[in-house]
């Protein structure tokens, strides 16, 4: 598998702020947690379609999310237009698992946008139809996939299936966003 490219080095407050999400994320159990709470570790191989950066990482052990594979999580899913930076919801990490699993697929998850910075979220808002205005892709909650093997209806089924925050299904450019605000669906 190809190595990634460095990222710019986040700085002291990323990497305080991951580790604050993480501690935050612990606290509360929700359905998503429900859908992975069983493994004994959570792991994630992701393959960002922009960049062509891999990454493999365990983000969760031992009771805990792992701050340092938070922060590589974070830099693989960077806005790719700005190499902006944003800590991702650890959440967003466990539903892209829970899809996964459901789906029944193994291998990467294409990653076709995580963060996006409010420049490039308003410049997709500007040029494409869609695209919220305050996406929570500038929040770091929310992701758009695609799961080699399985149609774009198949993955916003599974993602449907676990009745956690917003679903979207973009069969005409193959994808389906996932987030972690309030159920809903399109």
């Amino acid at each position: 598998m190809p190595h990634s490219e460095r990222a710019p080095h986040p700085s002291r407050r990323s990497f305080l702020a991951w580790g604050l999400a993480a501690a935050t994320a612990t606290l509360v159990v929700t359905p998503l947690e429900a859908a992975v709470r069983a493994l004994p570790e959570r792991s994630l191989q992701l393959y960002n379609t922009h960049t062509g950066e891999w990454l493999r990482t365990t983000y969760w052990a031992e009771g805990r999310y792992l701050a340092n594979s938070l922060g590589s999580a974070s830099r693989i899913l960077r806005d790719h237009r700005t190499g902006d930076i944003h800590p991702i919801d650890p959440r967003v990490l466990d539903l892209m698992v829970a899809v996964q699993r459901k789906s029944g697929v193994k291998g990467p998850i294409h990653i076709i946008s995580g963060y996006r910075s409010p420049a490039s979220n308003a410049l997709l808002h500007d040029t494409s139809d869609g695209v919220a205005t305050h996406s929570l892709h500038m929040e770091g909650r929310a992701v758009d996939i695609r799961l080699p093997g399985r149609s774009v209806r198949q993955v916003a089924a599974a993602a449907r299936s676990l009745r956690v925050g917003g679903v979207g299904a973009y069969p005409g450019s193959g994808f389906v966003h996932v987030d972690t605000g309030r159920v809903r669906t399109w």
